[in-house]
């Protein structure tokens, strides 16, 4: 990355990093290099600090919260300088000061390539951030990517209330979107994991009529806000796929489950 000049900051960089933090922070200085090109972190704007800030916490558990903005700089290796501070807030999670520059017209064109084709929306009363958060615990390839607050007052909330949130579900991209409580979830809509064996099924299952979900039938649960899972087994979904006497007999033992039993699946499929 290009050397720039140096810029006076509030936030000086903490004798007090424990070394073996270094490690982490090389690996995530290095994605910042490859996300920002040869961008001067005081270049991105907001949002953009954000959505790295979001990134970094999910890659190494750092709580993080930006109130306002900031100015981070003041050294030779900029990206180093940004995660050590971001790991300094550990604790304090804020970070703040005056921005005055922002990305460039082609890093925001960039940017706008990156987002998905198509993204599923789902309308929460006023909780997505919460529930991106378990999805991103609970399942893999899934993460908070961003949250947006709403510039102004809205219908549900007020200025600086979290609007929407973008996050990743098993590899699909999604939007939660904090709209209050005029519309429900139903069944009309639901994500369907399939999982290998019964350790599987049971860790999603339990995670989630654990964590306030609601059991259905079929292999059918409800999240605590609303949202339907399908948790199937692959045995169930090949059964059925095979057709004839075999797909009968397994659909008719699932018909009397509520989460899947593999094993009787398994027995039903031979007879």
């Amino acid at each position: 990355m290009e050397q720039l000049p140096l810029r006076s900051s509030s936030i000086p960089i903490p004798k007090s990093i424990s070394p073996w933090r270094l490690r982490p922070a090389a690996r995530f200085a290095e994605a910042l290099r490859l996300h920002c090109g040869n961008l001067h972190p005081n270049s991105l704007g907001i949002k953009e600090l954000r959505d790295l800030g979001i990134m970094f916490a999910a890659n190494f558990g750092c709580p993080y919260k930006m109130q306002g903005t900031g100015l981070i700089g003041g050294t030779s290796a900029p990206s180093a300088h940004f995660v050590l501070v971001l790991l300094h807030f550990r604790r304090q999670r804020t970070v703040s000061g005056p921005w005055t520059e922002r990305v460039s017209l082609q890093k925001r064109k960039e940017n706008a390539m990156a987002i998905a084709k198509n993204t599923i929306c789902l309308w929460y009363d006023k909780e997505a951030e919460a529930a991106a958060r378990f999805y991103a615990e609970t399942f893999p390839d899934s993460s908070v990517d961003a949250v947006f607050r709403a510039p102004t007052d809205f219908p549900s909330g007020k200025a600086g209330d979290v609007l929407t949130v973008t996050f990743t579900v098993l590899g699909i991209p999604c939007l939660g979107l904090n709209g209050g409580p005029a519309f429900k979830h139903s069944e009309a809509f639901s994500f369907q994991v399939a999982t290998d064996d019964q350790r599987e099924t049971d860790h999603y299952w339990n995670a989630i009529v654990g964590n306030g979900g609601q059991e259905s039938e079929c292999g059918w649960c409800k999240d605590k806000w609303g949202i339907s899972w399908q948790i199937t087994p692959r045995v169930l979904s090949e059964a059925l796929a095979v057709g004839g006497e075999e797909a009968k007999r397994a659909f008719t033992a699932m018909m009397t489950m509520r989460k899947i039993d593999v094993a009787a699946i398994e027995a039903a499929r031979r007879g």
